[in-house]
């Protein structure tokens, strides 16, 4: 039997700001009505959690759910209950319009920590990361450098990014290395 690993195989940095691995993330894609009551339950019940409002994260530890798009959201559960949690969706959603797929293997998730996460992923991604508009548990879908990305402020000091699998590496070296040229001075420390 194969080794089950991340894409980054607990790839980590050092300094100011770390970039690290998150390893293994059980991630379910969710498209429907998400304003019908039980698609909102039968998540809830999965996560324990309520939905998040548009373009927001809600999440306790490494269980969560993300606002992906008008009809979608990104459900966080540990790696290995991701069957039990589409048993699950399949069977409150049946004879409704909805798509839930396992994605687990198909994306990578980093964390950065340190004193200018803002600022490492502000060199890297197209949008405007002031704290008067990016606040904490605010998804952005964008890009680091080439990539297509999501990242989330979890709090001020917190960052956490998910991409595809395939460009793991790329967008973890690119990380690594805006965080290891240091802050640009363009916002306040800590924020």
């Amino acid at each position: 039997m194969s080794e089950r690993v991340s894409a980054l195989r607990n790839r980590e940095t050092s300094g100011s700001v770390q970039v690290r691995d998150a390893g293994l993330r059980g991630m379910i894609t969710l498209r429907g009505d998400l304003s019908n009551g039980k698609l909102a339950s039968v998540v809830k019940s999965v996560t324990g959690l309520k939905l998040p409002a548009r373009n927001g994260v809600v999440q306790d530890g490494d269980t969560g759910i993300a606002w992906m798009s008008p009809d979608e959201l990104l459900v966080m559960v540990a790696y290995d209950d991701v069957p039990e949690a589409l048993d699950k969706i399949a069977k409150a959603l049946s004879g409704q319009h909805h798509l839930a797929v396992n994605v687990s293997d198909a994306r990578s998730v980093m964390l950065l920590q340190g004193t200018f996460v803002r600022e490492v992923v502000a060199k890297l991604a197209p949008v405007d990361l002031h704290p008067d508009v990016w606040q904490p548990s605010q998804i952005i879908r964008s890009r680091l450098g080439q990539v297509a990305a999501a990242f989330w402020l979890v709090d001020d000091a917190t960052v956490q990014v998910i991409c595809f699998r395939s460009v793991a590496d790329y967008a973890f070296d690119l990380l690594a290395a805006s965080a290891k040229a240091g802050p640009v001075g363009h916002f306040a420390r800590g924020t």
